[in-house]
């Protein structure tokens, strides 16, 4: 299933700090950075009772001092079961997310002298310079970074020597993954994250990626509009159940 390929990728590319495989359910923790890394995401079919596994997901996050939060993918048969048995037990619905995938066909490199591939040592201080998302803990930011087992790209884009858009890039196989994309706040609208992202694209496809994929908040209208114009489409989505 190209959903299922698409969410192991994602996966791989965005790692926690640990991972436990637990009866078709991928548990992560990240010691509390972005709910993807510290959630429970249902992948295979199960053979323990649900609820049992509710229970025992719970006690692994109440150990770590950790809010327990479920990532239900749309495409995962058991998610409309266990949302109806999270909802019953107080969780809250939040953040209905977007997978989008779109098809690289072959073509020319496409130049631009703004675009460059840069270290992290050099990425990462331009991303926290745009991103005030988790402020107090991009340490743990970094660290997921360096666990990256696939090839990387950290890609910046450049107006007059001073960077206005940052990005990265991550080659699943043929798979490349779109994150972090962001644009200097003071210099948006101005096409920047449309440059930078048709650049990371020409990148996966010279280096063989057949498709990329990236996510984006369904209440992000801008960034919806500028993904469906590089071609992106719907492939699945995901959304949270959380219990404080």
């Amino acid at each position: 299933m190209f959903e299922r390929r698409i969410e192991e990728a994602g996966l791989n590319s965005w790692p926690a700090l640990q991972q436990h495989l637990f009866d078709g359910w991928v548990i992560r923790f990240a010691r509390g950075y972005t709910k993807r890394a510290n959630s429970v995401t249902p992948l295979y079919p199960q053979l323990l009772p649900i609820e049992e596994k509710i229970e025992r997901c719970e006690h692994f996050y109440e150990e770590k001092k950790l809010p327990v939060i479920f990532r239900l993918p749309s495409f995962a048969e058991e998610s409309q079961a266990l949302d109806q048995l999270l909802e019953r037990r107080g969780y809250r619905y939040l953040d209905r997310t977007l997978v989008w995938s779109a098809r690289l066909s072959p073509g020319p490199e496409v130049d631009d002298a703004a675009w460059r591939l840069v270290p992290l040592e050099s990425w990462f201080p331009i991303y926290r310079q745009f991103s005030v998302r988790y402020m107090e803990q991009q340490h743990l930011h970094r660290e997921l970074l360096e666990r990256i087992a696939p090839p990387v790209m950290y890609a910046a884009l450049y107006e007059q020597g001073v960077p206005v858009a940052c990005g990265l890039g991550v080659l699943e196989h043929e798979a490349l993954g779109i994150f972090d994309v962001v644009t200097d706040p003071e210099r948006r609208r101005k096409g920047y994250g449309r440059r930078l992202v048709v650049r990371m694209l020409n990148w996966g496809r010279q280096r063989g990626a057949q498709y990329a994929y990236l996510q984006v908040m369904d209440t992000n209208q801008a960034a919806r509009r500028m993904y469906e114009q590089l071609g992106f489409q719907d492939c699945y989505y995901y959304w949270y159940r959380v219990r404080e």
